[in-house]
């Protein structure tokens, strides 16, 4: 009978594990280990992504929502997710979704008077909302990609004078919270000079002069 036990228990653990079992969490403390890596060298793109298919336990911080015809999808670094039990499963987006942001590294592709943007494989085009995910247009095999332009020059920082006799430490008051105004305003995260301009008007309208 013991005999019997030991080899049913051996059969039990030489057996494949459940899918459920397969995708659950690991148990706390337990580091997660990392996605089985794919290059995409399309278009000299030249970048790294987790394969399709693998589970993440959760997603990145600051991923993107995306709800699609009767599914929801997340957008993070150039990578969508789906929710798969309560986990997420790195899939290729449906065409027609669109997402507010370009990731952060792709490739810009002018076809036919028509610019498109590639990255992990899938290929985006201007949409009102942002950047919908379309089918690789035709001519795409042999675009060749536009050079990116180069980083514009760091505008020097103004020096701001009070024009009421506020103090320094008011000074730095004033700034850092214009600073936090103007990094909220539409554009100016990717456009320093809406962020300068809106720094100015700020700081203009507390009293200060700048050059």
């Amino acid at each position: 009978m013991k005999r019997i036990a030991a080899l049913a228990l051996a059969a039990l653990l030489a057996a494949p594990l459940a899918a459920d079992e397969r995708h659950r969490p690991p148990p706390p403390g337990r580091r997660v280990p990392p996605p089985p890596a794919v290059f995409d060298g399309r278009h000299r793109h030249d970048h790294y992504y987790p394969a399709p298919g693998w589970v993440a336990p959760v997603l990145p911080g600051s991923s993107i929502g995306v709800t699609f015809g009767d599914g929801q999808f997340f957008f993070h670094g150039g990578v969508w997710y789906r929710p798969y039990g309560t986990r997420f499963r790195v899939v290729l987006p449906p065409l027609g979704i669109v997402v507010p942001l370009l990731p952060p590294s792709y490739v810009t592709l002018w076809i036919g008077g028509v610019p498109y943007y590639y990255a992990n494989g899938v290929y985006y085009a201007p949409a009102p909302a942002g950047y919908a995910v379309v089918a690789p247009p035709p001519g795409a095999d042999g675009a060749t990609p536009v050079p990116p332009a180069p980083p514009p020059r760091p505008l020097p920082e103004p020096i701001y004078y009070p024009r009421s006799g506020q103090s320094a430490a008011q000074l730095e008051t004033d700034r850092r919270e214009c600073n936090r105004w103007a990094t909220q305003q539409p554009g100016a995260v990717s456009d320093p000079s809406i962020f300068e301009r809106a720094l100015a008007a700020c700081m203009d309208g507390r009293g200060y002069s700048s050059r």
